[in-house]
């Protein structure tokens, strides 16, 4: 967008997005990966006995139906009617990452007065269930995840990456 002067902003002319600085800073041993994204808040937990499993989690706005399962799309033993430890640290993690005023309201928990915290958003989503959306998701969901891992792979350049020279400028052409 052009400012009243037709010039762009400095944000327009960068080649990179604002990024919003976590509200807390947080471990990414046990949740590496949690997103607030396609009306779920979803992501990657650790499994604590198995240091190749992973569980991918995830919660519905406004419903809450839930999935987790491992990276292997078998099923988690824990959800089963209600949250697991998988998801509980999903949510830990995302009001660590996210703050909870923001989780809150994007998963549309009416939450009593005061600051939400991980705890009261969790039990204030009363009917809960299993969710096969969730489950379906799981795999788009672990793939951007591994997809991440791959940029932490690459050298620190200023350079554009080829990957990414599909959005469209903002520059009028002549």
């Amino acid at each position: 967008m052009c400012r009243g002067d037709g010039a762009l902003s400095d944000w327009e002319r960068s080649s990179t997005a604002r990024v919003i600085p976590p509200a807390r800073p947080r471990k990414l041993a046990k949740v590496p990966f949690v997103e607030l994204a396609d009306g779920r808040l979803q992501g990657v937990v650790s499994s604590g006995s198995d240091i190749g499993r992973v569980y991918v989690s995830s919660v519905a706005t406004g419903t809450y139906a839930f999935a987790c399962s491992t990276n292997n799309n078998r099923p988690c033993g824990g959800a089963r009617g209600s949250y697991c430890k998988h998801i509980m640290a999903l949510i830990s993690e995302a009001v660590l990452q996210y703050g909870a005023g923001r989780v809150a309201r994007y998963l549309k928990v009416e939450t009593a007065d005061g600051e939400p915290t991980a705890l009261s958003i969790a039990a204030d989503m009363t009917d809960t269930h299993p969710s096969q959306a969730g489950s379906q998701a799981a795999a788009a969901v672990f793939s951007r995840f591994l997809r991440h891992l791959t940029y932490l792979e690459l050298a620190p350049v200023t350079a554009p990456l080829p990957e990414m020279q599909w959005f469209p400028s903002t520059r009028a052409v002549a």
